[in-house]
């Protein structure tokens, strides 16, 4: 009899148990890899910096590009490449104020796989590096400035100095500086006084010396663009800058007057100039005027004298010619025509006073034997005769 072949069947309730089972082991594998795929990979932005430490070995891996890096389930910290710190740092100046300064300052990452692990060994986080590496040092240079000016420098003409002064150190390293005396003028009273002052330490080469060297610079981080927004003074700083301040302000308004004055007394210098050369000028044109005038009188007078010594010249010569004239006629005919009329009006003389005569010519009773004798007659003739003698008169005919 041949053996009879049988196939093993396992039961129907065995095999639901293993395929159920397969699909839980599959399900929980898929779900053990669905949250296990955040720490597989990581998304890296553009403003920072990621670092990868790995789960066993504890190596350090740096990513500064953007994009998604592998994690391989490692630790994953992140840094920004760019920070600001905010910053309220306590301050005591040179002459005993003391204040607080408000501010902010910004600072860049190392990008340097040995700095950064450096950085990231010693600190762990970017919080620890901004409290323990920053804001220490900040603070420290703040405070350490503040003996290098007084309190009215800090606030006035010393204020950039502060700022490079701070900005320099963070960088660099705080400065060496010693201890001494200067000379100042009280702002209130006007006299000088000796005040305790810290002096920066130079080198041969002018530059500061430094007491340390900046944790900030030693790790490679970049600080910049230091900024002071205000400083808040204590009240007897604040009372004493606000005095200055007027003092300051007088004083200016006290020049500004005393300029004005100056000008003032200038412009009316120039105006009472300019107003006396005005009138100088004015009385030079009076009397240029003037001048003129009695000049054209003077050289009309001179032309009129000059015109009467012709007129005087001119008349004299005429009457010397007409008595010249005259003599020679006179020499040549004896003066007849003169004594002519002379004559003549002697006689015309003569006839009016007889005519005007009213009484008896003659006597009344005459002796002798002469005969009648007319006595108007007589004088008539006896007068002729003597007024001919008197002229020179031939009164008889010449013989031809």
């Amino acid at each position: 009899m041949s053996p009879t072949n049988t196939i093993y069947r396992e039961p129907d309730t065995l095999q639901t148990f293993k395929r159920w089972a397969g699909l839980v082991l599959l399900l929980i594998v898929g779900l053990f890899t669905v949250a296990l795929s955040g720490s597989m990979v990581e998304n890296v932005d553009a403003d920072e910096i990621l670092v990868v430490q790995a789960p066993i070995s504890g190596n350090l891996t740096w990513y500064i590009s953007a994009g998604i890096k592998p994690q391989w389930w490692g630790k994953v910290t992140s840094y920004p490449k760019r920070a600001i710190y905010e910053f309220e740092a306590p301050v005591q100046f040179n002459d005993g104020g003391k204040g607080v300064i408000f501010g902010s300052i910004q600072y860049d990452m190392p990008l340097d796989v040995e700095n950064l692990n450096e950085l990231h060994t010693r600190f762990g986080s970017a919080d620890a590096i901004q409290k323990q590496v920053m804001e220490v040092v900040t603070n420290k240079v703040i405070y350490m400035t503040g003996p290098v000016m007084s309190s009215r420098e800090s606030y006035a003409e010393k204020r950039n100095y502060l700022i490079n002064y701070i900005q320099d150190q963070i960088d660099l390293g705080v400065y060496q500086t010693r201890q001494a005396q200067a000379e100042a003028v009280d702002t209130f009273s006007g006299q000088k006084k000796i005040v305790n002052v810290a002096e920066i330490v130079v080198g041969a080469d002018g530059r500061p010396m430094r007491q340390e060297q900046s944790v900030v610079g030693e790790f490679g981080i970049r600080a910049f663009n230091f900024a002071i927004e205000q400083i808040d003074y204590d009240d007897t700083v604040e009372n004493q800058i606000k005095d200055q301040q007027k003092i300051a302000m007088d004083v200016q308004t006290s020049i500004a007057d005393a300029l004005k004055a100056q000008q003032a007394a200038i412009t009316v210098e120039q105006q009472g100039r300019a107003q006396a050369a005005e009138a100088k000028w004015q009385q030079e044109v009076i009397k240029a005027k003037q001048v003129t005038e009695a000049e054209s009188r003077l050289a009309v007078q001179i032309l009129a004298n000059q015109e009467a010594e012709q007129y005087r010249q001119a008349t004299l010569k005429r009457a010397e010619a007409d008595a010249g004239y005259r003599r020679q006629v006179m020499a040549a005919d004896g003066a007849l025509e003169q004594k002519l009329h002379a004559y003549v009006q002697v006689n015309a003389k003569y006839a009016e006073a007889i005519q005007n005569y009213k009484g008896n010519w003659v006597p009344g009773v005459m002796t002798g034997g002469g005969g009648s004798v007319n006595g108007a007659t007589s004088l008539i003739d006896l007068l002729s005769v003597k007024a001919a003698r008197d002229l020179s008169l031939e009164l008889t005919p010449t013989a031809k």
